[in-house]
């Protein structure tokens, strides 16, 4: 031991496990000496004393050069030792009695501010020699004791000569059992061929190498990864005499990377959708063979028909109703499940499922455990399956993410005969929580999507207005794969006059915002309609909406949710196409805002574009809108469109056009058949974004249902035009309507004349309707008002209010037309 350095300093303290470390290692066999930086001596032992005869207090304090007999064999002295970590080799010393002793020592230099002395120097005393044989016998010990591998050594034959406890524990044969035998003899399979082959080759060439195998010793359940080192053992004349094996057992390692292994690909091929039974058919996918040979999720029955679990999920005395979403088996077919695929079973309490719900915590069981044999007592068919199959070890984990117990998890192992361990629940849990995630992301993404598809679909009209204008057929599509429900719309308005409008939209974004924005948008467009708004205007008044709609968001201060992001406030941004037809005149007129341009399809199947002026989307303004009037052909097809119909990712603009002139150039049987073949030539089965199309088929009236009159701005005028409209009723064949007639037609023409300015022109449209129109060239509306019981007038309006279906005014270049529509009695 250290002495003290010199009196004053502290000596170290040892503990008693310290104490009995020194006495077990007799620290008087080992010369041990301490140095500062200086060279000096600080500390001297027993074992120091007794190789130079020197005491302690003689020694300490004093220059360690002057205990050489001889310099030490380094260029410069010690000082040049600075520098070294460590320093050994021989040095001659003087002994106290003036002997020269050439000393073997190893002297170790401590790092600066280490709190010891600079330097140990060490050297051993020879003077007691260990028993004869010793070493001999150590090195026969090592071999057959070795606790940290498996040793074997083979001669150039290849026949074991020598194998320590490890191998024989490896092989379950012992050593005198294995000697005399090859490789391939001992270990009768690919892996002992293997490595004959290997120990060959080492022979052969002299290299050392190494390979990796995975053997299962007979009685042992579980199969051991190997790593193998094959190296050559030679004399000292450098001839290879034999191999030696050395195998370490790298099971656990194997195993925990292989669980690692596991992890990351259930993280690449777990929730990669956004759909409950195929996020639960990854988890089992991924667990069979790898983990288990049966798997399945159940997912609780209560989330079938409510948006959310119930609040106590698990009853508290069952049975628990439990939906299989998902299952796999190494066994084509799943035969050793009770449940199928789809559908629902009943667990009680007690069941392995129940408790690992009812208590939020994964278990695992063996067949003869009490929980086991109990919950079997009482399903005999499950039973039954568990004999047959020889299933030995179940696990089953819960289902649960951000609150919420969704169901639960299974893994059965009947093939593989290891039973399942802590290790393999650890895993389980772990698989089974990023599953839970991705369920519970395509549940909620499924609920939400539901809602948002159902507000859509509210929003769009049920069923097409009946019209005689246009023979419609339309086709709505929601979005796909990934993408959320958008803003796409359509709509078929009639109007006045035997006219019908036509509308196609489009919010951009995804979501419940660009649905609920959607419908505000299609009743503006209805209400402006209603009154008549040519099409450029229309689409004014309603890029003025989106202005205001964008200023309410700006002034909240809050992003709208689209989809998965967040939109910005203020950004919302619509595109439109509204057509009004009038099938009198043959006449269509178009406006967009920065919508895709509508076809028209000729009776002789010819597809142009219309032509319309460039215009920016709803909600940007400062640009004005135009419109394109065309004449259209009775029978002509006109087409109403969103983006989602040409746009796809895998072709331009340009190339999804030219499809559908294509597609609607074809012959079809009827416009549900047309809009069909566009769909399925434009489309893929999941399409990336909403689709509407509009597809409507014109109609022209013949000009013997219509009759117009140029009237005189002369009150006396009124009763020729009662004459001239009494005689084109009968003509009609329309003499049941001819009273109420008479009196719109005098009410309407006697207010022109009185209240406007002229040309006033009267129209009669006979159709599925009877319409009568009176034309001036004011620009006053007229509006109802309740008549006082001394007024002579003001009762004219309200009594065509009151006989005909609706009436109304639009308002023209030249004046105004007010209309009334009446319901014809069927002859």
């Amino acid at each position: 031991m250290e002495q003290p350095v010199t009196a004053g300093r502290a000596t170290r303290s040892y503990g008693a496990g310290q104490e009995a470390l020194e006495a077990l290692v007799g620290a008087s066999l080992t010369a041990r000496v301490t140095l500062d930086e200086h060279g000096m001596v600080t500390g001297w032992n027993a074992g120091a004393e007794r190789l130079l005869g020197y005491p302690a207090g003689q020694v300490t304090g004093r220059r360690a050069a002057d205990l050489l007999a001889e310099p030490i064999p380094v260029r410069g002295g010690l000082p040049a030792l600075a520098g070294l970590p460590r320093w050994n080799g021989d040095v001659a010393l003087r002994h106290r009695d003036g002997r020269t002793l050439t000393v073997r020592i190893l002297a170790h230099h401590r790092p600066p501010g280490a709190g010891s002395p600079a330097w140990l120097v060490v050297s051993a005393l020879t003077d007691r020699q260990p028993p004869a044989g010793l070493d001999e016998s150590l090195v026969s010990w090592s071999f057959a004791q070795s606790p940290c591998c498996a040793l074997a050594i083979y001669d150039t034959r290849l026949r074991l000569r020598r194998a320590n406890a490890d191998m024989e524990r490896a092989t379950a044969l012992t050593e005198e059992e294995m000697r005399g035998l090859r490789v391939s003899e001992i270990v009768d399979d690919d892996a002992g061929r293997r490595a004959e082959q290997d120990m060959a080759r080492v022979l052969r060439t002299g290299e050392p190498a190494y390979e990796e195998n995975y053997l299962r010793a007979p009685g042992e359940s579980r199969e051991h990864a190997w790593s193998a080192f094959l190296s050559a053992l030679r004399d000292h004349e450098g001839t290879v005499r034999g191999v030696c094996l050395a195998a370490h057992d790298m099971t656990e390692q194997f195993w925990a990377r292989k669980r690692l292994q596991l992890i990351a690909e259930a993280g690449r091929r777990i929730g990669g959708t956004l759909d409950v039974t195929h996020t639960a058919q990854e988890l089992a996918d991924v667990t069979v063979p790898a983990l288990a040979d049966l798997a399945g999720v159940d997912l609780l029955a209560a989330l079938d028909d409510v948006s959310e679990p119930p609040p106590r999920a698990v009853p508290a005395d069952g049975p628990l109703l439990l939906r299989r979403v998902a299952l796999r088996s190494v066994t084509p077919g799943a035969p050793e499940s009770v449940v199928p695929a789809g559908t629902v079973d009943a667990y009680p309490a007690g069941s392995m499922p129940f408790e690992s719900l009812r208590t939020g915590r994964p278990a695992l069981h063996g067949t003869t455990d009490p929980a086991f044999t109990g919950w079997l007592a009482g399903d005999p068919a499950r039973a039954a399956r568990v004999r047959a199959f020889g299933i030995h070890s179940v696990m089953t984990v819960p289902l649960a993410a951000r609150g919420t117990t969704l169901g639960v998890a299974f893994f059965v192992r009947h093939r593989n005969q290891e039973p399942f361990r802590h290790d393999d629940l650890v895993l389980a849990g772990e698989l089974v929580a990023r599953a839970a995630v991705g369920i519970d992301n395509a549940r909620r993404y499924t609920r939400e999507r539901a809602t948002a598809v159902t507000l859509q679909r509210s929003l769009l009209p049920r069923r097409l207005p009946r019209q005689a204008a246009v023979e419609v057929a339309s086709r709505y599509l929601p979005a796909g794969g990934h993408a959320d429900v958008g803003g796409d719309w359509f709509d078929v308005i009639p109007l006045s006059g035997a006219r019908v409008a036509l509308v196609v939209g489009d919010v951009v974004g995804h979501g419940l915002v660009a649905s609920a924005t959607m419908g505000r948008l299609r009743t503006a467009v209805r209400t402006l309609a209603d009154i008549d708004l040519p099409c450029d205007e229309l689409l004014t008044h309603l890029d003025d909406l989106v202005a205001r709609l964008n200023t309410e968001e700006d002034d909240d201060g809050e992003g709208r949710a689209t989809g998965s992001a967040q939109q910005p406030a203020g950004d919302l941004r619509a595109t439109c196409l509204y057509a009004v037809y009038d099938p009198v005149t043959r006449h269509c007129c178009f406006a967009g805002a920065g919508h895709p341009v509508p076809a028209v399809v000729s009776p002789e199947g010819t597809v142009e574009l219309v032509g319309l002026p460039t215009a920016p989307p709803l909600g940007v303004g400062g640009l004005p809108y135009e419109s394109t009037e065309v004449v259209v052909p009775e029978g002509s097809l006109l087409a109403l469109y969103t983006n989602g119909l040409v746009e796809a990712p895998d072709r331009d603009l340009d190339s999804g056009i030219g499809r559908l002139r294509e597609a609607l150039g074809r012959p079809a049987a009827s416009l549900d058949a047309l809009c069909d073949t566009v769909l399925a030539d434009l489309l893929p089965a999941r399409p990336a974004d909403d689709v509407a199309l509009l597809i409507a088929r014109t109609r022209a009236l013949d000009a013997r249902q219509v009759a117009t009159w140029a009237v005189p701005a002369d009150p006396s005028a009124v009763a020729r035009t009662r004459k001239d409209v009494v005689a084109q009723m009968e003509r009609w064949g329309l003499s049941d309507a001819v009273f109420v007639t008479e009196l719109v037609v005098s009410e309407l023409v006697t207010n022109a004349i009185r209240h406007a300015e002229p040309p006033v022109q009267l129209r009669l449209i006979h159709d599925s309707t009877l319409i009568c129109e009176v034309s001036d060239g004011g620009s006053t509306a007229p509006h109802l008002r309740r008549a006082r019981s001394y007024d002579e007038g003001g009762r004219g309006l309200l009594l065509v209010a009151q006989l005909t279906e609706r009436w109304g005014t639009r308002q023209s270049a030249t004046g105004k037309t007010i209309w009334a529509e009446q319901t014809l009695t069927p002859a």
